[in-house]
């Protein structure tokens, strides 16, 4: 079999990492099945491929004989599928832990060769809901297939992200933000683009398979430190209000009775008092001869759009 004709499975194709990684796949030249619950919703990937290269297929994902359909004939199969909040008591465990056991056990029964689940830093010492669920979710995945690469990535930045794109555009419309637990909380920003090559790595290399990769940029930085980072890059400086850990619980409760999709959620909060970054002795991109991307590299390019003027805008003016 050429590699054109290799088939590679991605749930959570139509995500932050997946759709950066279903193009990559792409030009790699794998076929590309993109297991989503609406096919529908992936067909703005198939133009990442040549005609017929990016398959969405239907997926129910609490059904094995769907998950089943979907890894069939795969010779790697990657879950990017993951929530920040619950819309549902459960919802953490069924993504997080439920899913992953599920995908795992059906690549062990079709003989899939290699198989990458992408989990997040820091989950072995914080005591979040979010955290617990991912933490068993890895466990499950290397009890049903002990060959799994497993990747551990700390906050994700890159022009569509979901973390950079909404505290700037938070910053254009209020006068401050808040500091939970005073902004201490640490992580290891790392660029999407060096997570897709990790991905790559597990998809094409069986010297990572059955490891655990802790994935965190060259720069640690605090929560407050994030901000002022922001700040530099959409010349937008904001007040920083401290709020403590109790006092943002609050607050984040209220958010999540009224709004449906919460900018904070108590669980969030609780995943602030424990930071997201490398421990000694854990394996890194240095493990996978990969080199991360400094923030300044990315940052400066697509947070310029949050400037008064725009990223065209004149740096003396903005």
């Amino acid at each position: 079999m050429t590699q054109n004709q290799k088939i590679v499975t991605v749930f959570g194709g139509t995500g932050f990492i997946g759709r950066n990684l279903v193009g990559e796949l792409a030009r790699a030249g794998y076929t590309v099945k993109v297991a989503t619950r609406v096919p529908e919703s992936a067909y703005f990937l198939k133009p990442v491929g040549s005609v017929g290269q990016i398959v969405p297929v239907h997926c129910d994902y609490s059904a094995p004989k769907s998950i089943k359909s979907a890894v069939e004939g795969a010779v790697a199969v990657v879950n990017c599928i993951g929530i920040l909040f619950e819309k549902k008591k459960g919802q953490f465990a069924k993504t997080h832990t439920d899913l992953p056991a599920a995908i795992a056990k059906a690549c062990a029964k079709e003989g899939v060769e290699r198989f990458v689940h992408i989990s997040a830093l820091g989950i072995d010492e914080c005591t979040s809901q979010y955290a617990a669920t991912k933490l068993a979710g890895e466990k499950a995945v290397m009890k049903n297939f002990p060959a799994a690469t497993i990747l551990r990535p700390s906050i994700i930045f890159g022009e569509d992200d979901n973390f950079f794109n909404m505290f700037a555009k938070l910053a254009q419309i209020l006068p401050a933000l808040p500091l939970i637990g005073g902004g201490k909380t640490r992580f290891q920003p790392v660029f999407v683009g060096d997570v897709v090559d990790a991905i790559m790595i597990g998809v094409n290399k069986a010297s990572a398979q059955g490891k655990i990769y802790a994935l965190g940029g060259p720069d640690v930085q605090s929560f407050k430190d994030i901000y002022i980072t922001m700040f530099e890059y959409t010349k937008r400086p904001r007040a920083l209000i401290p709020l403590p850990f109790c006092v943002a619980k609050s607050e984040a409760f209220l958010m999540e009775l009224v709004m449906p999709m919460p900018l904070l959620t108590r669980d969030q909060v609780e995943a602030l008092k424990s930071d997201s970054v490398v421990k000694e002795g854990d394996l890194t991109f240095k493990d996978l001869e990969i080199s991360p991307t400094p923030m300044s590299m990315i940052l400066p390019e697509y947070l310029s759009r949050y400037r008064k003027g725009g990223r065209f805008a004149d740096d003396e003016n903005a």
